[in-house]
């Protein structure tokens, strides 16, 4: 264990994060402690940590979201931290503020500062503040439907409504004229409201052609700010990332430096501390401010492949109190996709068990999961099974790399999303460079692209389609102690210690 680092942490997630920061505390000599709902007694990371506590129901609001049972997780363990992982309470400010009334770490911003940069809107004040460009808007709140209609005449349209409080594409409305634009606002606010609980909502220019370019940061409690590049995101739908890549292919260097100084600078502004992504849109040679995510995104394994660091360690590091390091040079490139339990066809969730599993390998080819055979893929939770990384010297020997990769990768029992992203990174569009967020829409009906899939990657898709049932529960659990009892054989609650980690 290093000097001033912690002894035992909690991680308050599941699944692939929850594992990729289990792994890296162990490095560290950090004791780990995972939750888990009784859906996921199963799962990886429970069988990986060194304690585990069962939180309750599946259902996130009764496991992975109750505040109160994951601080009483921790004073039963002895955890001296908390690291959130992404989504569940990753970005909520009382989950932060509670964690550290408890006299815990928050491995991550004060609840502050993610309530600031949560709220889209006091973001974007923010970042104006900071000088940094944003796009054209308005606030909805006090603005009347007359006045809406007024500033999209001024900018021009079409605009965007989108929620001040969202995420994950809800609460977005596109408005091409104004005869669309009242009506627009009441579905954008009402949508708005059931999904945040929250219905204000701005306009802004949409910006054509737009490309997600967002700029990894790391801040410490001493007022330094770093950044490690950036990171293209516009390989979407509905504003759901599939493919990730670093670096962007079409930022010069100099937009790339101006790009990573206003990250920093908006990020001092607030007094951040620790991890977070700040998201821009490009288009034509210019960028705008988006938002800023307060925690680690699941794309900084494409970071951490270029720049030869590990970001959850960084994290550590910093939320014990060191000053962040200096990051090195950026070398090569780096492509992620997202695998994704959904039919490719129409994204709709595939549930099942994960009846077979061959995961590609070699030089430069990283897969972050929690997957194994038998794993049972329920609707509680994300749809994200793993995520699949490769490094390469170029950019298209990455492309190829990875394409080898997705045509090595074989999932039996659920669908998934990888013949979408083949056919991606198999476009023209993509093989250019030369793409914005709306590639997928664009390629859809493309001919000769689903024909120029990897007969292998046919097969997988085919295969998809066939598998499916659920496997019978009687069959030997994968978290079995080195008795052979299951963990539904140790006491409720506290599933126990597992000293020296997977069995």
């Amino acid at each position: 264990m290093l000097p001033g680092m912690f002894r035992r942490i909690l991680v308050a997630n599941r699944g692939e994060i929850a594992v990729r920061v289990l792994r890296t505390a162990r490095e560290l000599g950090i004791e780990v402690v995972a939750v888990c709902s009784e859906a996921d007694r199963d799962a990886l990371h429970v069988r990986m940590a060194d304690h585990a506590v069962v939180l309750g129901g599946p259902a996130p609001a009764d496991s992975y979201l109750r505040t109160d049972r994951i601080l009483d997780a921790a004073a039963a363990t002895g955890a001296e931290a908390i690291h959130p992982g992404y989504g569940f309470l990753a970005e909520n400010a009382g989950f932060a503020d509670a964690v550290r009334d408890a006299g815990l770490v928050f491995v991550g911003p004060s609840g502050d500062a993610i309530r600031r940069m949560g709220d889209k809107i006091a973001a974007r004040e923010a970042a104006a503040a900071a000088d940094v460009p944003v796009v054209p808007g308005i606030n909805q709140e006090g603005a009347d439907a007359e006045a809406l209609v007024r500033f999209a005449r001024e900018i021009g349209f079409p605009v965007m409504l989108k929620a001040a409080a969202g995420g994950g594409g809800k609460g977005i409305r596109i408005v091409r004229d104004e005869k669309e634009l009242a009506e627009a606002a009441k579905l954008a606010s009402a949508e708005a409201r059931g999904a945040f609980g929250d219905g204000r909502v701005y306009l802004e220019k949409f910006v054509t052609r737009p490309r997600h370019v967002e700029v990894q940061i790391l801040a410490d409690r001493h007022g330094k700010v770093v950044s490690y590049g950036e990171r293209e995101c516009s390989v979407q739908r509905r504003h759901q990332k599939l493919v990730e890549e670093t670096p962007c292919a079409a930022l010069t260097e100099a937009t790339r430096a101006d790009m990573c100084e206003a990250a920093r600078r908006v990020t001092a502004a607030i007094g951040y501390e620790g991890a977070g992504t700040v998201e821009f849109l490009f288009s034509e040679g210019e960028f705008y401010f988006l938002e800023m995510n307060t925690r680690l995104q699941v794309e900084h394994a494409i970071t951490e492949e270029v720049y030869g660091v590990d970001l959850v360690a960084e994290q550590l590091r910093v939320a014990s109190g060191e000053a962040a390091n200096d990051p090195g040079e950026a070398r090569g490139a780096a492509i992620e996709v997202r695998i994704n339990a959904e039919d490719p066809a129409t994204f709709f969730p595939s549930l099942g068990t994960i009846e077979r599993l061959r995961l590609p390998g070699g030089l430069g080819v990283r897969v972050d999961s929690a997957l194994y055979p038998g794993l049972e893929v329920t609707p509680y939770y994300d749809s994200m099974l793993a995520k699949l990384i490769v490094w390469a010297p170029t950019r298209d020997a990455a492309i190829s790399k990875m394409l080898r990769s997705l045509g090595e990768l074989r999932i039996a029992g659920v669908m998934t999303s990888v013949p979408v992203a083949a056919k991606a990174l198999r476009s023209e569009p993509f093989r250019s460079g030369d793409y914005d967020t709306g590639i997928l829409e664009k390629i859809a009906d493309q001919p000769g692209i689903a024909a120029s899939l990897d007969s292998d990657i046919a097969a997988i898709a085919a295969a998809f389609a066939k598998a499916g049932g659920l496997l019978a529960r009687g069959s030997a659990s994968p978290t079995s102690n080195a008795n052979g009892n299951a963990a539904e054989g140790v006491r409720p609650w506290v599933l126990g210690a597992r000293r020296g980690g997977m069995r």
